[in-house]
């Protein structure tokens, strides 16, 4: 099924901000990149494990969570304090980053 393959620039983007030491140099769309990307990979967990939701909107709606989710860890993990100033705008770069993989439309 898969969203994003592991060579998407989402993929990339995941690997270089997961992996990358505390800076606050990483933008904003490397961030939202990287958020799509993983909830991306636990919607797809998500989906195996409980079929797919019964709406376009709940779909939405989770990958929304597993967005704020990732975000949410990066801070804590990483003491991006300064991602929490910015948290809406890098979720609704995520979303659009996200929702032509859930409408099929990659």
């Amino acid at each position: 099924m898969g969203f994003f393959s592991e060579d998407s620039d989402q993929a990339q983007a995941h690997d270089q901000v997961t992996n990358a030491p505390h800076k606050s140099e990483l933008s904003h769309q490397l961030i939202a990149a990287a958020a799509s990307y993983e909830a991306a990979k636990a919607y797809e967990k998500h989906v195996a494990k409980n079929g797919k939701p019964d709406s376009h909107a709940e779909a939405k709606q989770i990958f929304a969570g597993l967005t704020g989710a990732f975000l949410d860890r990066l801070v804590e993990t990483k003491g991006m304090d300064y991602i929490d100033a910015h948290r809406n705008k890098i979720k609704d770069e995520a979303h659009e980053q996200a929702e032509p993989q859930l409408t099929g439309e990659n």
